[in-house]
């Protein structure tokens, strides 16, 4: 007897509205109960996975199960902030999937070396960004077993 499992929220860190909005309309499309949260840089994702400032409130700040990281973004990039989540001990075991829209070899070698669990090139068309997020979202909450992390909430 299975039981429907909790929505896992989404935290996508990128400084582009509109990606941002295409992302949540795939979410949407896909019919998937998972909930997307956004942040605009890599020092905001930090102050959310932190719970720092606006983000102290863990009930509007949950922990989220996945997070989706763009490489460009200003104030601190994602490769600076993909640095600090997987050397944090508290942090490092939330899947981050860089989704850019970068195709340099040395971005996705890069990514990789700092502790990526995968690297997406961001998605052009709404068709395709619902391809993703269906994937994405059947593999990390459906497929794969991922660590408890409550302790450490």
């Amino acid at each position: 007897m299975s039981r429907e499992p909790e929505p896992i929220v989404i935290l996508m860190a990128d400084d582009d509205p509109e990606d941002c909005m295409l992302a949540r309309e795939a979410l949407e499309e896909c019919k998937v109960p998972n909930r997307l949260l956004t942040v605009a840089d890599g020092e905001e994702l930090l102050d959310y996975l932190h719970r720092r400032g606006s983000y102290a409130d863990p009930a509007s700040s949950p922990r989220p199960g996945l997070i989706l990281l763009d490489l460009n973004m200003p104030r601190m990039d994602g490769r600076e902030a993909l640095a600090l989540i997987k050397a944090d001990p508290g942090l490092r075991r939330i899947p981050t999937v860089v989704m850019t829209t970068s195709k340099s070899e040395e971005d996705v070698e890069h990514s990789y070396d700092l502790g990526a669990n995968s690297y997406i090139t961001k998605p052009v068309t709404f068709e395709a960004m619902v391809n993703v997020i269906q994937a994405l979202t059947e593999y990390w909450f459906s497929i794969v077993e991922l660590p408890n992390d409550d302790a450490s909430e």
